[in-house]
């Protein structure tokens, strides 16, 4: 029990949340120490005047400027210098310049959109061409045909799959995760890994630092080199008072030969696939692609794995697999999101969805932490006799984040929409599906930090076989969900009403 306790001390998570709250203390201090000079205490207090000005005028969501203004507001002497550590989005200079060049380099390698194939689909349906055209114009990611998709869930049959295609390459695998944990699931994997590493297949590991601080060791790349698994770490969490510790990596990707791609909501860790019981039982999904769209899967990778250096070198074609004639199940079109620009993607995806839908909307996300846009968009879609259903957890994995979700409720269920919640455990899903025709596989949450602060990945579908697994699978969820109702709503404890209120305001920020 003792050496449990210490080694949670020492761990490297508790560490750095130390060293940030010394570094947070140290500054209140000084803060509180030079307030006592009045010019100090002027200076301070128009600083956050000038703050709030400055917050007004920029082109951010109204509920971050919202959620901002009252804290500086109600504590001017420190309001506005800590917003000027912790709310600009200015980026250091070398994720700036690294930016750039794949933004570059990725625009130059993937001028590869069939105009045959944007044409073909804007005169059989406008409205998925506009939604086509919008992410290969914003997210340099064409649509393709050419290429089959699958819908898989639950976890355990996505981890099934992931380990048959995983035993076939033959020249790469390039995997990308939020969170890996040592266990049942990423032994099975390491042990194919092993393998092909020693055939001499390239094998890239590459995960978000913080997703996975508390379930990896940090000599975990040293150990996989010994290996021959190449393995890098997304923005290493540090501490440090910077705003770029807040984006993180987001996405699950597994690319194997440039010809098979899967993504979607699992990571790797038990729970993901049932072996170790979390939050009830955990419901997730994934979409497995073979064919020319896997190529946008490729490049998402490679756009990250050199995320540590300050140039963009990767020469990109030396992954493009040779041209096959895959069989065409309708349009695939996996994207990526970023919160390094000003454009997002992920959420204009699915408002591109729920605006152009004329019969239903389902959805499933494991956090409803919703802007105003997307609330309008969801009630104004229900409001014009469109069946919206939204899918979401019984069981919470954060108290406070399922207080923040069920706070979204009662708005789009005065507006007609219906929200259920999965009885058997937790929905880690982040799908939608409209009219049979259309549907969203992806990372991405229908929440704050997905939108605007992680990196996110998804395949947009249009008439695959896969949309309409997609919809049967919500289908089959519903009939183990409960249907949340007005009155239930209202009966709330009236404490647990003004939390959630507390929560909505200062949800941007969380």
């Amino acid at each position: 029990m003792i050496q449990k306790i210490l080694k949670l001390a020492f761990s490297r998570v508790v560490v750095i949340s130390l060293l940030i709250l010394l570094q947070t203390a140290i500054l209140l201090y000084g803060l509180i120490y030079l307030q006592e000079f009045q010019i100090i205490h002027l200076v301070l207090n128009l600083l956050s005047w000038l703050t709030i000005l400055y917050i007004l005028s920029r082109n951010d969501n109204p509920a971050y400027k919202i959620a901002w203004m009252i804290p500086i507001l109600l504590v001017p002497v420190f309001g506005g210098l800590f917003y000027l550590i912790f709310g600009s989005k200015k980026l250091p200079r070398h994720i700036r310049k690294y930016m750039k060049t794949v933004y570059i380099h990725t625009k130059n390698t993937l001028q590869l959109q069939s105009d045959d194939v944007l044409q073909q689909l804007k005169n059989s349906c406008p409205d998925a061409y506009r939604q086509a055209y919008y992410l290969n114009e914003k997210a340099l990611a064409p649509i393709y045909q050419h290429t089959t998709s699958q819908f898989l869930s639950p976890g355990e049959r996505i981890f099934e799959r992931m380990i048959e295609e995983l035993r076939k390459a033959k020249k790469y695998i390039f995997m990308e995760y939020f969170i890996i944990e040592d266990g049942e699931m990423w032994q099975k994997i390491f042990a194919i890994l092993k393998e092909k590493a020693s055939q001499g297949v390239c094998i890239r590991l590459l995960y978000d630092d913080l997703g996975s601080i508390a379930t990896l060791r940090s000599n975990f790349p040293k150990e996989m080199k010994k290996y021959g698994i190449q393995t890098r770490i997304f923005n290493p969490f540090k501490p440090s008072l910077d705003i770029f510790m807040n984006y993180r990596d987001h996405r699950k990707i597994c690319v194997i030969d440039g010809i098979v791609g899967m993504t979607g909501g699992f990571n790797i860790a038990d729970e993901y696939i049932n072996a170790r019981v979390k939050h009830g039982y955990w419901k997730d999904s994934a979409i497995l692609i073979k064919g020319d769209a896997v190529w946008n899967l490729t490049i998402l990778f490679l756009q990250l794995w050199d995320n540590q250096k300050d140039t963009f070198e990767c020469d990109l074609l030396e992954y493009q697999p040779p041209q096959h004639h895959y069989f065409t199940d309708g349009y695939v079109q996996p994207f990526g999101d970023s919160p390094l620009d000003d454009d997002l993607i992920g959420k204009q995806a699915y408002l591109n969805i729920i605006y152009r839908a004329k019969e239903y909307i389902y959805i499933t996300t494991p956090y409803l932490i919703l802007d105003n846009e997307t609330a309008t968009a969801l009630c104004s879609a229900a409001q014009s006799g469109i069946d919206v259903k939204i899918i979401t957890p019984h069981i919470a994995d954060k108290w406070f984040v399922h207080a923040l979700t069920r706070s979204n409720y009662m708005r789009l269920i005065k507006a007609g929409v219906q929200i259920f919640e999965y009885l058997p455990g937790f929905i880690h899903s982040k799908t939608i599906v409209s009219d049979d025709i259309y549907a969203i596989v992806g990372t991405t949450n229908f929440d704050f930090r997905s939108f605007y602060l992680h990196f996110e990945c998804g395949v947009f579908l249009y008439h695959t076989k896969s949309v309409l697994e997609v919809r049967n699978d919500d289908d089959s969820i519903l009939t183990l969900c409960k249907k949340i109702t007005r009155l239930e709503l209202e009966q709330t404890n009236p404490i647990i009403k003004f939390i959630q209120m507390i929560l909505h305001i200062f949800a941007p920020l969380m």
